[in-house]
This record gives C-alpha cells, sequence and structure tokens, in this order.
C-alpha cells in the first residue's frame, strides 16, 4: 500500500542554514507515516532560470495526484519567498489538497505589517499554519483561526562525538543583521591573545563588518553545511549575536553538539537559551557580548555546565526523534481537516 506523500515546496541541497537544511532534515529522517519528496521552486538563482523554476513547479504541482492522501507544504519567508511559494500554495489548495504554510524567516511581523492583504492571501489557502516563535504565531493568528496556528521549533540531527578545542564558531551570513560588527569589537576586547581562535564561517553579505586584521580570527567565507558541522563538532563556544532572527537552525546545530552557546534575546532564541541552556545577551550590546564571551572563554565549568545543559535541552526538546513526530501529527492534522 503506498504511503503519503508530504511534498514540501523550496529549496533543497547544499546551502548552510536556513529553511533549507529544515527540508533536507526531512528528506533524510524515516517518518512512521509519510514518505517525504521535494517540489523545487528555487534555488537561489535570478532571472530566466528562476523563472523555469517556478514554472517548473507549478507545473508539476497542476498535474500531481493524490490529491486525497498527500499534503502539500510551503516553506515561506519574507518578500520574494512569500509570494513566490504563496502562490503554489494557493494553486495546491484550488486543486484540493490538504495544505501547511510553514512560516520562516526574521521579520515576518514587519513584512505582514507593510503587506497584510498579501499575507492574508497565502495564510488563508493552508490548512495549517506551522510558526517557529510566538511572536509569528501571534502574528499569523491575525489572518487565520487561532486553532489553524500550530507553534513547533525546527529540529536537527544530533552530531556525532568529537574532541573539543579552544575554537568559538559564527556560522551565517557575515553581516550587519547577524552583528558581527559587535561580534569584531568583542572579540578584540576579549579574545585576542586568550589562547582562543574566531572562525567566522558564512557569505560575506556585509563588506564593512568585515576584519581581515582581527587578531586569532579567520573569516572562512561560504562552507559546505558539512563542513560547518564539524567545525560545531570540534569547537566549544558557539554565538550568534543577530539583530534579528525567527528561530536559527545554527543555534540548534550547536547545542546538539555541545556547545557552549552565545545568541542574542531575538525572535525565538530566548526561549532556547534560557534557565542557563546558553548565555543570552542584548542585540546590539558589545559590553554584554564581552562579558559572555569572558565566561565562555574562562570559567571552564560554567562553560560546560551550560553545554550540558543545552544539549540535554536539545535532546528533550529539539532533537529530530522529539520534534519530527509532532511535525508528521501537523502534515496529519492537515488531511483530516480538509
Amino acid at each position: 500500500m503506498n504511503r503519503p506523500i508530504a511534498w514540501h515546496i523550496g529549496r533543497r541541497g547544499e546551502v548552510a542554514g536556513g529553511m533549507t537544511q529544515v527540508v533536507n532534515g526531512y528528506l533524510a529522517w524515516s517518518f512512521d507515516r509519510f514518505d517525504v519528496r521535494v517540489l523545487v521552486s528555487r534555488d537561489g538563482s535570478h532571472g530566466p532560470r528562476a523563472l523555469a523554476l517556478f514554472a517548473r513547479a507549478a507545473a508539476r504541482l497542476a498535474t500531481l495526484g493524490g490529491r486525497r492522501t498527500d499534503v502539500i507544504v510551503a516553506h515561506l519567508s519574507q518578500g520574494g519567498s512569500f509570494l513566490r511559494e504563496g502562490v503554489l500554495l494557493r494553486l495546491a489548495r484550488a486543486r484540493g489538497f490538504a495544505t501547511v504554510a510553514q512560516l520562516h524567516g526574521s521579520s515576518f511581523r514587519d513584512f505582514a505589517d507593510r503587506r497584510p492583504d498579501l499575507v492574508r492571501r497565502v495564510l488563508s489557502a493552508a490548512s495549517v499554519v506551522l510558526t517557529l516563535s510566538d511572536e509569528s504565531a501571534d502574528v499569523a493568528r491575525r489572518f487565520v483561526p487561532a486553532d489553524r496556528v500550530v507553534l513547533l521549533p525546527n529540529a536537527v540531527p544530533h552530531g556525532d562525538e568529537a574532541p573539543k578545542g579552544r575554537t568559538v564558531v559564527f556560522g551565517g551570513s557575515v553581516s550587519h543583521r547577524k552583528g558581527v560588527d559587535v561580534l569584531v569589537r568583542a572579540w578584540r576586547a576579549v579574545g585576542a591573545g586568550s589562547g582562543w581562535r574566531l572562525l567566522i564561517a558564512g557569505p560575506v553579505a556585509d563588506e564593512a563588518v568585515v576584519d581581515r586584521d582581527l587578531p586569532d580570527a579567520e573569516f572562512l567565507g561560504s562552507v559546505e553545511h558539512a563542513h560547518l558541522m564539524h567545525l560545531l563538532e570540534s569547537s566549544s563556544v558557539a554565538v550568534l549575536p543577530s539583530r534579528d532572527e525567527a528561530m536559527p537552525m545554527f543555534i540548534l546545530e550547536a547545542l546538539a553538539r555541545r556547545n557552549c552557546v552565545i545568541a542574542t534575546r531575538v525572535g525565538g532564541i530566548a526561549s532556547v537559551l534560557d534557565e542557563g541552556r546558553g548565555l543570552l545577551v542584548d542585540p546590539g550590546d558589545v559590553e554584554q557580548l564581552e562579558q559572555a564571551l569572558r565566561t565562555a572563554l574562562f570559567d571552564d565549568h560554567a562553560r560546560e555546565r551550560i553545554a550540558a545543559a543545552g544539549a540535554a535541552s536539545f535532546d528533550a526538546e529539539f532533537s529530530a526523534r522529539a520534534v519530527y513526530p509532532r511535525v508528521e501529527q501537523v502534515w496529519s492534522d492537515a488531511l483530516a481537516s480538509r
């Protein structure tokens, strides 16, 4: 007997972080009731190639069978993604599929305030709206009934055990939004000459935040996701001083690999790292980040205690085996609600 399929509209492949890794995680997991497939609607390209990918996904969706058994999951972020994948979500709903809108992105509230009509049209086509943070759930409830909004964290697989070194890892877009300028200033005050090394991994979006002369630090540029995970497996501290986030995968990936995590109180991060599971600072606050780095680098007992608490919390609340059965239930609920 054929199993139902959860078709995911979005992107797959070797892209560090973000909703692509969410989709990759689903593809790699053996779900009890659903098979997982992807309708690729984008790959980071622009112009004619991007339009061709969208058209191909729409054509595939227009002829897809399984309307009574399968569910369509559209992965949505603010901006062009919301329009592009939103159109495909509405097409799926018009064809009679059960549908899930899975919200990503760090600025959904601002986007919804600017484009309320678009957000309402797209979310109204979803049987269930899946969100990553209390804030995005609250915004979604402005557009659809509250009982159709489900709050669930992202999840990632466990990491491999490896010896830990005196390394601090940042992973993400090297940009003002990710707080790299704050990290550079704090590291110069605390980390330089400390015997620790800072590795900043990710594509450079804002050249102005890059300091190639930063002592005991290296800007690695874009790295494959597997390489970033290897860095986290051998590092002791992970840092993400973002000014704006939803629920970054990097935080969970660092917890899964027993890092002491330093991050900012934005999006859903505080709910993951509070109660001693990480070190939280205010966005843009260099002094607070300096203090957090001092604790993580120079207090061995505190660093290990925080890393252990974060790893235990990850295992119980944010690991794939903890979250994916709940995600699968969302897909089942979407089918049942048609």
